[in-house]
């Protein structure tokens, strides 16, 4: 059969009712780049304007640790109304405004500032962007006067009760970009190998703690979001040191304890969907595992094909909660107390999925949501917010 005709037979087999092309992962994530671009050489242009600042620029007097020491308060605990001065008591679900919150915001802020600089040397090669990002890798990692000590022991504190708990450890997924980023710009001319070696030190460093002390281990166990964003951190900040046991460990996590025990044969994720927030942690949660997935998978082990023997992966994952996305009204359980109407925005489990699976409608989905939300709930639980530093 000539080849001309070959190909015109094959052409209407394409287009016969029914049948469906996939379209390549790489068009999806060359559609998410350019409708990216304008914002992220935007948020760039802001990021090449702004000064370091770190952990040592705030203090509290609450704070049982030094200038060096990340410090943050446990959201849900008030001063109780029948003892003022006493220890505080939970409100779960509703964040304390007089929370002391100066440390989380800095490290939003130089999450952002990096992610944008490494999305916009990315799309461009500039190295201006490597140079400022620097500028702000050294004053949180390697200079003494500025620096953040590797480790947190004086995160979410509660006051009267604790100088800092393991749940705090998830304050610091703010880093998953900033450990990126670092992958993305470090094969810049302008990227030294003295600061390389000093920023992979100090992350090192946190690794070390956060799989060794008491505080690690606990939420290492955690059995819900904590659990997942504990080894999302913990799989991004190694594979930035190239620590290979610690990334096939997170692999195996994934599989033998994340996955069979936080999500049910339909997708959906039973202990968030019984908490005060059960759409927002739902996502954030599906985020997470994304990110596990998106990190860990390599030429050997695909976790994003991964599948239990019921059919339970990320796939399954994505399909169940992406209709409540598209129409949030039909969400099966109880509304949020807070920031119900703030969520979604734009998911990496959209993109990211949309990539890998071929997936045209979850794409379309994430371009309509807002990719730069303001409100500060919102923001901290998305630790996400440059997809450009993870698409290959």
């Amino acid at each position: 059969m000539p080849t001309r005709i070959l190909i015109m037979l094959l052409s209407l087999l394409v287009l016969l009712p029914g049948a469906r092309a996939t379209p390549p992962a790489n068009k999806l994530a060359q559609a998410a780049a350019h409708t990216l671009r304008t914002h992220v050489l935007a948020e760039a242009a802001w990021a090449l304007q702004q000064a370091p600042v770190t952990v040592t620029a705030s203090t509290s007097p609450r704070s049982a640790g030094g200038p060096h020491d990340f410090f943050s308060e446990g959201d849900y605990w008030w001063p109780d109304p029948q003892n003022p001065a006493g220890p505080y008591v939970q409100r779960d679900g509703q964040t304390n405004p007089a929370n002391f919150t100066a440390h989380r915001l800095a490290m939003i802020r130089f999450s952002r500032i990096v992610g944008a600089l490494a999305s916009a040397y990315k799309l461009t090669g500039d190295e201006r962007y490597v140079r400022h990002a620097l500028l702000h890798l050294r004053a949180w990692f390697l200079d003494s006067a500025t620096r953040m000590n590797p480790s947190l022991l004086y995160a979410q504190a509660i006051s009267g009760r604790f100088t800092g708990r393991g749940i705090g450890i998830i304050d610091t997924i703010q880093l998953l970009e900033v450990a990126q980023g670092v992958l993305v710009m470090q094969a810049a001319k302008g990227f030294g190998a003295e600061d390389l070696a000093g920023i992979k030190g100090w992350f090192g460093q946190y690794l070390s703690w956060l799989t060794t002390h008491p505080y690690g281990k606990d939420e290492m166990n955690a059995a819900n979001n904590h659990g997942t964003c504990w080894a999302m951190q913990v799989a991004a900040f190694a594979r930035l040191t190239g620590n290979q046991e610690l990334l096939s460990f997170c692999r195996e996590r994934y599989k033998t304890v994340l996955l069979p025990t936080q999500m049910a044969p339909n997708g959906s994720f039973p202990l968030e969907t019984k908490r005060t927030k059960p759409y927002g942690y739902s996502l954030f949660n599906l985020d997470a595992m994304t990110m596990l997935c998106q990190i860990l998978s390599d030429q050997t082990d695909n976790l994003w094909a991964y599948q239990m023997p019921d059919g339970r992966g990320i796939r399954r994952g994505i399909e169940y909660l992406y209709p409540f996305v598209v129409n949030k009204s039909a969400w099966p359980f109880a509304h949020d107390v807070m920031y119900w109407d703030n969520w979604p925005v734009a998911q990496p489990f959209l993109v990211l999925g949309a990539v890998q699976f071929g997936n045209k409608d979850w794409l379309a989905t994430w371009q309509r949501l807002d990719h730069a939300p303001q409100v500060e709930e919102v923001v901290r639980n998305l630790p996400v917010r440059n997809p450009i530093i993870w698409l290959n």
